[in-house]
């Protein structure tokens, strides 16, 4: 049985970018209650985004000195979160809930037989998604839904995103950083399939 994790997929983001999915990621850490012992401890990882912010903003003057610091301190801090998803995947150990709950993006959900496969890609927009389902045989219809969870952790209800009659959405104004949820159910002429098991992303 395949086993979810945490992935790294912070690493190939916008440098720039990269703070505010660090902060979204302490703040779901903060006081979790599956988490009691971070490792590396979140005083370490709060002071290393403040210098990494700080080092963005001093090299915004241009200068060589300040943006090699700033590509230094962008390494030092990304070697720490890298630390913290081995943390995370060792103390949840491929439980879904958990992993959601730290605020990382998990691998690729297990998915029940004749239920849409869903994969979420990053959208042609900062803010936007690309979701696309398995095509299913002689739907008229896919019914979208989604949920996000904000970059300072407070989670939203499910919410109608769109129908198609295509097997993708372009799904957009989201906040850089949030971590949004996407089901997708067929419309088909013996009637409407269970949604999948949601898959989720951080937003670019």
């Amino acid at each position: 049985m395949k086993i979810i994790k945490a992935l790294l997929d912070f690493v190939t983001i916008p440098l720039k970018t990269k703070p505010t999915v660090f902060n979204s990621i302490i703040n779901h850490l903060t006081d979790n209650p599956y988490y009691p012992a971070i490792d590396p401890p979140l005083a370490t990882l709060r002071l290393a985004v403040d210098n990494f912010e700080q080092a963005i903003l001093a090299a915004d003057d241009g200068s060589h000195i300040a943006n090699s610091a700033m590509h230094d301190s962008d390494k030092a801090v990304t070697l720490l979160f890298k630390n913290l998803v081995g943390h995370v995947n060792k103390v949840a150990n491929g439980d879904l809930t958990m992993i959601l709950s730290s605020g990382f993006t998990p691998s690729s959900q297990p998915t029940a037989r004749d239920k849409a496969i869903l994969a979420i890609t990053d959208g042609p927009r900062s803010g936007s998604v690309k979701a696309t389902t398995q095509t299913i045989d002689r739907a008229g219809a896919y019914h979208w839904e989604t949920r996000i969870t904000s970059a300072a952790g407070v989670k939203g209800e499910w919410v109608a995103a769109g129908l198609t009659t295509q097997s993708s959405i372009i799904l957009e104004g989201f906040e850089v950083g949030a971590l949004l949820e996407v089901k997708v159910r067929a419309v088909t002429p013996a009637g409407t399939t269970d949604f999948c098991v949601p898959v989720s992303k951080l937003v670019n």
